[in-house]
């Protein structure tokens, strides 16, 4: 059986739906989109840092603002209470989609970053003393490292690294040793964005509850592509951003249980998070909309729920298939290349992307030569500088892999790989 006929799906007809995926490259990148010159087709390898939108989730937004566009919960006219009950509406189908309780579990932030954010400084700057610690991995995203990182040098508390081994696993006899009980939160990464490695979250999970710590999972890489349910992860804290998984940028959510969250008090201050305010002092709205200041994101909240939709309607373990056949795939072909390093578990055991390096090859060069072949990969460190000092490497390319794309693009990578392998021999 060829690769092409264990596809969990019709792929072609997905690919129907994102019209990108039909444009040719090679033009004036001072004209985006116009076309004007292109002539290569277009492979995209690079959905773990954007995903692209299909024409269902671009139709949500344009029916937002050319039939119902008005603020949320600020009005009494029809227009605003229709955006208002599509905006609560979002937060439900988000909550479903994770296993939340319900929408006061789900907090809507701009993305995976941001709900970082909220959840360290209202919660870590009140909770976090010197006599604590925040346990991490060395595979963390900037998004984890760095803010926890900030937390732990205003309030004293010691962060500490759980280490990766060299399968590119991390070394779970470390994290028993380093979870203790001065630990007060611990934040792993599901899914790498650079190893591809899917972490035990809820063998990790249990071994912080022991010791009466929280755990935030940063799901940016492991919700748009494979079925997550807080509950089974056992998870106190998951964060995940829109436009990973068909939705627009500017919107992500944040998950937490609801006794957490209304014990913490709100990150930013302003209108619609409150309930009451007087020239002395000020009460806040219910959850979810306390953490929720100002003027939110309708019409890409909107249209996150209708991201969340399409994917559903495809199902999460047809996505999750789809990307571990490629995954396997383009590590397998890769490796039989040669001269080619690759990080992270081995093909079958790893999430949809493969971050490599060509002997001989600078990860920005090699981007920049699969870019005349039509091929768009990420180069550089990936947002995890410090995991990159312990692979001992400056950068690396990075092809990930989404329900849209098929065995022949990965077949392009590989060429267009081989041919810069052999350019600079």
């Amino acid at each position: 059986m060829g690769v092409q006929e264990q596809y969990p799906f019709d792929v072609e007809a997905v690919r129907a739906d994102f019209p990108i995926l039909d444009r040719k490259v090679g033009g004036d990148p001072e004209s985006p989109g116009e076309g004007a010159g292109d002539d290569t087709p277009l492979v995209y390898l690079d959905s773990a840092a954007t995903s692209h939108t299909p024409d269902a989730v671009v139709d949500t937004i344009a029916d937002y603002y050319r039939g119902y566009n008005a603020n949320v919960h600020r009005g009494i006219h029809q227009l605003s209470q229709e955006a208002s009950v599509a905006y609560e509406r979002a937060h439900d189908t988000v909550a479903d989609f994770v296993g939340a309780s319900g929408r006061e579990e789900i907090v809507f932030t701009k993305n995976t970053t941001e709900a970082m954010n909220v959840v360290a400084y209202a919660w870590g700057l009140e909770e976090l003393g010197p006599d604590d610690n925040v346990v991490l991995t060395q595979m963390e995203h900037h998004s984890s490292l760095v803010t926890w990182q900030q937390i732990g040098k205003r309030t004293g508390a010691d962060v500490r690294f759980i280490e990766v081994n060299d399968e590119g696993r991390l070394d779970m006899e470390h994290a028993a040793e380093l979870i203790d009980d001065d630990t007060q939160m611990v934040s792993v990464v599901h899914v790498s964005n650079t190893l591809g490695t899917v972490n035990p979250i809820p063998e990790i999970a249990a071994m912080a509850h022991d010791h009466d710590a929280y755990v935030f999972a940063d799901g940016a890489q492991s919700v748009p592509t494979r079925p997550v349910d807080v509950d089974d992860l056992g998870v106190d804290f998951l964060a995940f951003s829109g436009h990973k998984m068909c939705g627009p940028t500017g919107i992500g959510a944040l998950y937490g249980r609801e006794e957490i969250l209304a014990e913490m008090q709100p990150y930013l201050y302003g209108g619609d998070m409150i309930r009451r305010v007087s020239f002395e002092d000020s009460t806040w709205e219910d959850l979810p909309w306390k953490f929720e200041a100002g003027t939110p994101s309708i019409a890409q909240g909107i249209a996150f729920a209708a991201a969340i939709e399409y994917l559903e309607a495809i199902g999460m373990e047809n996505v999750q298939a789809h990307e571990d056949l490629l995954a396997e795939y383009a590590y397998d072909e890769l490796t039989a290349l040669g001269g080619v390093e690759i990080y992270g578990p081995p093909g079958h055991d790893r999430g949809g992307l493969v971050a490599f390096n060509v002997e001989g090859v600078h990860a920005h060069d090699l981007s920049s030569i699969l870019n005349d072949y039509g091929v768009a990969i990420r180069a550089g460190d990936h947002c995890t500088q410090p995991l990159h000092d312990e692979l001992g490497v400056a950068a690396s390319a990075r092809a990930s892999f989404y329900l849209y794309n098929t065995v022949e693009e990965v077949d392009a990578l590989v060429e267009a790989v081989g041919e810069a392998r052999d350019l600079f021999a």
